[in-house]
């Protein structure tokens, strides 16, 4: 079993605070890969380099085989201005961003540092890099323009997340989001009421959404999760817009419940009322089956250590290079909950369990091409 200094888990949790002082909402990033890049740079890491999409990368050099990747991604949901106050409690800590991804990328940090004082040298380069763009409507950015740059010739994919400690995902969930807008010529409520309004087509939209039968098996969503509209009380409404998102564990139901989308704004377009639907993120699906020796590899990290495995699928940065069958699985560092609110909340003691298994993979990812 691969060993560490017992300081290493709080020096990792150490980082992890640190990072998650510095707010990172998607899109705004920088200021905390700067930070991250001064400190890869006293640490001494080599081939250091911020690419076109704005991920920091850096390398171990291998000895000539093919490459290994480990992402992290460095945003938040949290907008600039979110209180990060962090309070600990029963052997938890709490704060905003702090399993999402303060720890993933404080992980992958000291990962490469612990390889790099133990003088591993990797089979192939290990390129690592903290990412850009993986929240909200970030869309993938940063691993999309990861994946484009190595494509084919990484032996494996590793992605990683402060929390899911337990979880092997090697499935990617499908998601579409849109954002779908209302107008009409609005008016004055008294003068011009029987005009049509944007808000209330849109509030019957939502309701024709809500009527979708959604299947369980395979387990689909639709939420809603943002409204914006009008200008007054006094005033019937000419603009109002939603922003939707669809998720299916199947590629073939998420395309059904697109469908059925499309036809209830088709069928509420009328003189008056004009609706206009825009793509504003594509998460593509995909997968590698429980047999492929990186997703058993990755299983073994954790029952050796006694800790339960599960096999799932979500919506990750893995999602990129499964829906294009190379080879991948994100992994957590530990046990958390309350994921994107102020009371998300990580689990102190299991942080080893999930730091072993990443070394594991690190190690050993090469035996598995």
């Amino acid at each position: 079993m691969i060993e560490f200094s017992a300081q290493t888990p709080s020096q990792i949790l150490e980082l992890a605070c640190t990072l998650q002082q510095i707010p990172a909402p998607t899109f705004n990033e920088q200021p905390r890969l700067q930070f991250l890049r001064e400190l890869w740079q006293n640490l001494g890491f080599e081939s250091i380099q911020m690419d076109p999409a704005g991920n920091l990368l850096a390398c171990l050099p291998g000895s000539g085989g093919r490459p290994l990747v480990l992402t992290a991604h460095a945003d938040t949901v949290h907008p600039l201005g979110t209180d990060l106050t962090l309070t600990r409690e029963a052997g938890r800590l709490i704060g905003p961003a702090i399993g999402d991804n303060s720890l993933g990328v404080a992980a992958m940090t000291h990962a490469v540092l612990w390889l790099r004082e133990n003088a591993f040298i990797p089979p192939g380069d290990l390129w690592f890099a903290a990412t850009v763009g993986e929240e909200g409507l970030g869309n993938l950015t940063g691993v999309r323009a990861v994946v484009e740059r190595f494509q084919a010739k990484p032996v494996a994919y590793i992605h990683l997340e402060g929390m899911g400690l337990g979880s092997v995902f090697h499935r990617g969930l499908g998601v579409q989001r849109y954002q779908i807008t209302v107008r009409t010529s609005g008016g004055h409520s008294w003068a011009n009421y029987g005009s049509p309004s944007a808000i209330h087509a849109i509030a019957q939209l939502i309701t024709a959404f809500t009527q979708i039968p959604i299947p369980t098996k395979p387990r689909t969503s639709l939420n809603v999760g943002k409204i914006s509209g009008g200008i007054s009380v006094n005033s019937i409404a000419s603009q109002a817009s939603l922003e939707l998102d669809l998720r299916s564990e199947s590629p073939q139901s998420l395309a059904q419940l697109i469908q059925a989308v499309q036809n209830l704004i088709h069928s509420a377009q009328r003189p008056g009322i004009e609706i206009e639907t825009v793509e504003i993120d594509s998460r593509p699906a995909g997968e590698i089956p429980e047999s492929h020796p990186l997703v058993q590899l990755a299983v073994r990290a954790l029952t050796d250590c006694g800790q339960p495995v599960y096999l799932s699928i979500a919506s990750t940065e893995a999602n990129i290079p499964l829906s294009l069958s190379l080879p991948s699985v994100c992994v957590g560092i530990t046990h958390g909950g309350s994921a994107h609110t102020l009371q998300e909340w990580i689990e102190l003691d299991a942080i080893p369990i999930g730091f072993r298994q990443v070394l594991t993979l690190l190690t050993q990812a090469w035996k598995t091409a």
